[in-house]
């Protein structure tokens, strides 16, 4: 693995404060952006070099590992445990890791003739890496397939409908490479989904107020409400109470992984109550007291 200098990206110094790196990436990722440099394949690989020295110089345990180890700080955490293993093992020997760079240590592995040794079959598997991404609930109601970007590669992922807030998923071998003959590291996606609909969601399950007037809760009638899914019409029944549930089954929200089946939507309704009223109406309302009386 070429070692990449992430400074030499960013035109910074090594001694750069957080708020000069993000100044840097800020004014690169700005020149270099696809969108300002349409099908100019320079621009599009420099936007990831810049997105990639970004991704570690502005996170200080990254940045930690890649000035010590360089090119294989991402398997630092492997390394230290290897190096604490070696020091139990062997205190008789006087390798020294402190001074040897990690790719030294993997040297140490093969004799001079280039015949491996009893270590030569430490693997490390590669470092495993965390994702966002952020969808409305709308946009998961159905399945869909989704491409983006991680450190320079693109992703086709398929979102499958009702996906939670919160959940995380793992694609395997889709992290850091890994060393000597180690699997790839893993990478993680956690889903933050939005709500910017009337409806509160749990798990499959969709519930919302509905306000109706006091004629059709005292006489019924029927209503169009509009689901995420498309319009329905409700049907409210005569002498209907504030506060009663209407359930509609099958118009919740989708059962993860199990395609077809959904939830169900519970409608809550809320008899309004009418006012400013005139002379007449009251005189009405006082007549219909008189023969409930």
């Amino acid at each position: 693995m070429e070692y990449i200098d992430y400074y030499k990206i960013l035109e910074i110094d090594k001694n750069a404060s957080e708020a000069e790196i993000k100044k840097a990436y800020r004014k690169l990722a700005r020149k270099f952006h696809p969108d300002l440099n349409p099908n100019d394949k320079e621009s599009e690989r420099k936007f990831k070099e810049i997105n990639e020295a970004n991704e570690v110089l502005s996170n200080v345990e990254n940045r930690k590992k890649y000035d010590q180890y360089g090119k294989d700080w991402k398997h630092a955490d492997d390394f230290e445990k290897s190096k604490q293993h070696q020091s139990k093992s062997q205190r008789s020997q006087s390798t020294n890791f402190s001074e040897s760079g990690f790719s030294d240590f993997f040297s140490t592995m093969f004799n001079q003739d280039g015949a491996s040794n009893s270590r030569s079959n430490v693997k490390f598997k590669g470092k495993d890496y965390h994702s966002e991404l952020e969808f409305d609930i709308k946009d998961v109601y159905k399945t869909f397939q989704k491409i983006f970007n991680i450190n320079g590669k693109d992703i086709r992922l398929t979102v499958l409908a009702g996906i939670d807030n919160g959940q995380v998923i793992r694609l395997k071998g889709y992290g850091g490479e890994g060393m000597n003959g180690g699997p790839n590291g893993d990478l993680y996606i956690k889903f933050n989904i939005l709500n910017s609909t009337m409806f509160k969601r749990d798990k499959e399950n969709l519930y919302t107020p509905l306000n109706i007037d006091l004629y059709t809760a005292v006489l019924g009638g029927d209503l169009i409400f509009e689901t995420i899914d498309g319009k329905v019409k409700i049907k409210i029944k005569p002498e209907t109470q504030n506060g009663h549930q209407i359930k509609l089954k099958g118009k919740g929200f989708p059962l993860y992984k199990k395609e077809g089946e959904f939830g169900d939507l519970y409608i809550t309704l809320n008899v309004n109550i009418p006012q400013n009223l005139s002379e007449e109406e009251k005189k009405q309302f006082e007549n219909l007291a008189k023969l409930r009386s």
